[in-house]
């Protein structure tokens, strides 16, 4: 291996079976590629938990690594995503038929197109992308693979923005976010194989940042052990993953719950000056007003209605520095209580 190859490469499941906490999926691809006939799949779910990997795994059990590169074509459909691409790579590809391959692997006598990041193709796209499917379908199988953006959508279609065509000739299948236990077995097992020390603090700040992201979480390891050396703790953690540390939350929201407004604008003073993204401070102020017992159900709402306010204003491209100061003085403002006045001169 080479010294400079990713640990998300070079860790990525080789087979299906090694694809951790996906019980129901592998179980289910190790009995298609028993047999050799794969349909049509679209696998959904959150980021890192394994969904490439699994589409690389099963084309390369079925095809072996030298018919491989002939039999499939994957595409990244955020930067694919128009027509033009379905009418000329797309097509062209599905529509060269193939044998029945001579080999230890199955070698079904078809191909596989695996489009990641399919919800950003064009809705033109994917109606296109329909009439490749039925025309090349004994030659060729699609493999689209999505994140899902709410779990309170009442249908995968809504959650992908896949059109219902493409979706209902699928064999769908769902990716569970990685647990715990899972995420900390994966990671101390790359820490053996590189020699890399890590404590348990550490692992459960890892575990935290990466929110379930095992791809995510790889690389802020990586990226730890490459600045910082073989023996890595939270702070160093913290330090590539780009989370702000806790104690400048705590800072801000100190200065919002003592009413005191000068205070407040210093914190955001020296928050703007740090380079700290606000953005980011957005989401960790809403994680930490959300899990406070000390804060009302009322005050809450009217806290996380003016972050999402100022969080939309952010990617229209307003000023950080005000969004971040009007939401401190609403927080102060939600905060006050009927014997405490808020002291904004």
């Amino acid at each position: 291996m080479a010294p400079s190859q990713q640990w998300v490469e070079k860790y990525r499941p080789k087979q299906v079976k090694d694809v951790a906490h996906q019980d129901e999926v592998v179980r289910t691809l190790a009995n298609a590629l028993e047999t050799g006939n794969l349909p049509h799949l679209l696998f959904y779910g959150p980021p890192g938990t394994g969904k490439t990997s699994t589409a690389l795994a099963v084309t390369r059990e079925l095809f072996g690594p030298q018919l491989y590169k002939t039999r499939v074509l994957e595409l990244n459909a955020s930067d694919d995503r128009g027509i033009n691409v379905v009418r000329t790579k797309i097509k062209d590809f599905a529509a060269v038929a193939v044998g029945r391959g001579v080999s230890d692997y199955p070698c079904p006598p078809f191909k596989v197109i695996i489009l990641d990041e399919a919800d950003s193709m064009t809705e033109d796209a994917q109606n296109a992308l329909r009439r490749t499917m039925e025309t090349y379908s004994k030659v060729t199988r699609f493999c689209f693979i999505c994140n899902y953006i709410s779990r309170l959508c009442k249908t995968i279609i809504l959650c992908f923005r896949i059109i219902e065509p493409l979706a209902s000739r699928c064999a769908k299948f769902r990716f569970k976010s990685l647990n715990q236990d899972v995420m900390h077995g994966r990671i101390l097992h790359i820490c053996s194989e590189e020699g890399v020390q890590m404590g348990s603090e550490a692992l459960a700040t890892l575990s935290r940042v990466s929110e379930g992201d095992l791809r995510r979480a790889i690389t802020y390891l990586q990226s730890a052990t490459r600045l910082y050396g073989s023996s890595i703790t939270s702070k160093d953690i913290l330090s590539v993953s780009g989370v702000i540390p806790d104690n400048v939350i705590q800072s801000l929201l100190q200065a919002c719950t003592s009413g005191v407004f000068d205070q407040a604008q210093k914190e955001v003073t020296n928050i703007i000056a740090e380079g700290y993204p606000v953005s980011q401070i957005f989401s960790q102020v809403y994680d930490h007003v959300v899990e406070s017992p000390e804060i009302s159900d009322e005050q809450k709402a009217k806290i996380c209605q003016r972050l999402a306010e100022a969080d939309k204003c952010l990617l229209d491209g307003a000023d950080e520095s005000l969004q971040l100061m009007d939401v401190c003085s609403n927080t102060m403002r939600a905060l006050c209580n009927m014997t405490q006045e808020c002291s904004y001169v």
